[in-house]
């Protein structure tokens, strides 16, 4: 269970995030607020999956976005500094997803090994590769793990507002993850 809070009004954006680029995120993509404007700099850095079936609604140049399996920002840590020191965005929205392929990844060893043996990998290669490299890539739980990040984000950069989000694959639609 992912226990998240939806939104679909004004009132559903938590006082913590109402005046804040998460709350203006939420007000664009979920309520559907205008869009028409470029916005003169990114005003937050949003930290997301690689995964194709996420489209957001925000104006151009409104943030910087980190696509990454899982939403892991572990192995971007570098990028999130540049964002934040050199960019100036003081808010990150981590946003994991339903039905993310980076939770279960062990399940998914068998397609991966085959899917680089039909492009030229031997199937040894193929297999240590991925028992390298999956545990690092793993997330379990979207929820729980989306949280932990925020946590481990927060303690990171103390005075950057880190806010746990799932994007619902089902129906397009951004969540708050309740702590």
């Amino acid at each position: 269970m992912h226990n998240f809070q939806e939104v679909r009004s004004e009132a559903d954006i938590p006082e913590r995030y109402r005046d804040t680029p998460v709350g203006e995120l939420l007000r664009y993509h979920d309520l559907g607020a205008p869009r028409d404007r470029r916005a003169d700099k990114p005003r937050l850095l949003i930290g997301m999956c690689m995964d194709s079936r996420k489209h957001l609604r925000i104006p151009d140049n409104f943030a910087f976005i980190l696509r990454t399996g899982g939403a892991n920002l572990r192995l971007a840590e570098f990028r999130v500094s540049y964002a934040i020191a050199v960019g100036g965005v003081r808010a990150i929205a981590l946003m994991g997803h339903t039905n993310c392929g980076m939770s279960g990844l062990i399940n998914r060893r068998a397609a991966f090994v085959d899917g680089l043996v039909e492009v030229g990998w031997s199937r040894a290669a193929a297999e240590e590769h991925f028992d390298r490299l999956a545990s690092e890539h793993e997330i379990g739980p979207e929820g729980d793990f989306i949280r932990a990040e925020a946590r481990r984000l927060r303690a990171l950069y103390p005075k950057v507002l880190v806010a746990p989000m799932l994007y619902r694959v089902e129906d397009d639609t951004v969540a708050l993850l309740k702590e």
